[in-house]
């Protein structure tokens, strides 16, 4: 991809949104340690939380090469995405879990988005940012996997945890994207 040949608006709003989400998860899974960090299922959320590391790099760098801004919310989603993670830990190894699968079943509907968006923009150009979006996406998916084998669905009223945390994943894209 160049700077040249691509749809500019859509590129930035991607590459905004998804740099804020990774570091919004990063948050998350940092809440999550300072709680259970030493607990049984502490290396099962490290072992999460490393790929999102990576994810952050990878769309750390694409912000500069493709000149992007962040979003203005970013020392917003530091202090709500580590309160979300620590908070939802609080309610213990289940409750971390539960907020796992909600926030990257999200994130992997969103990433699914994009992808349909690329594909109907001549796909060719955008390969480089497909692979990444798509490799990104499968790693949620593994979480959310994950989330679900250690218990999430037995946490504390995890019908209405998880739809609260997935109505605040869809503001807080429908907010990164344009802000």
């Amino acid at each position: 991809m160049t700077l040249d040949n691509i749809n500019r608006e859509a590129v930035d709003r991607i590459i905004r949104v998804d740099h804020a989400g990774e570091y919004g998860a990063n948050r998350i899974y940092a809440g999550q340690m300072a709680v259970l960090g030493r607990t049984s299922v502490g290396p099962v959320i490290q072992k999460m939380w490393d790929q999102e590391k990576d994810h952050l790099k990878k769309f750390n760098e694409l912000m500069v090469a493709f000149r992007v801004r962040p979003t203005i919310l970013m020392p917003f989603w530091n202090v709500v995405g580590f309160a979300l993670g620590a908070g939802t830990a609080l309610l213990g190894k289940e409750g971390a879990m539960a907020c796992t699968v909600a926030v990257e079943e999200s994130i992997a509907h969103h990433y699914n988005n994009q992808i349909r968006t690329l594909m109907e923009k001549e796909p060719e150009k955008y390969e480089e940012l497909l692979q990444v979006i798509r490799k990104f996406r499968d790693e949620e998916l593994e979480h959310h996997d994950i989330g679900l084998e250690h218990d999430a669905e037995l946490a504390p009223a995890y019908a209405v945890l998880k739809s609260i945390i997935q109505a605040g994943c869809r503001v807080a894209i429908y907010l990164s994207e344009r802000l």
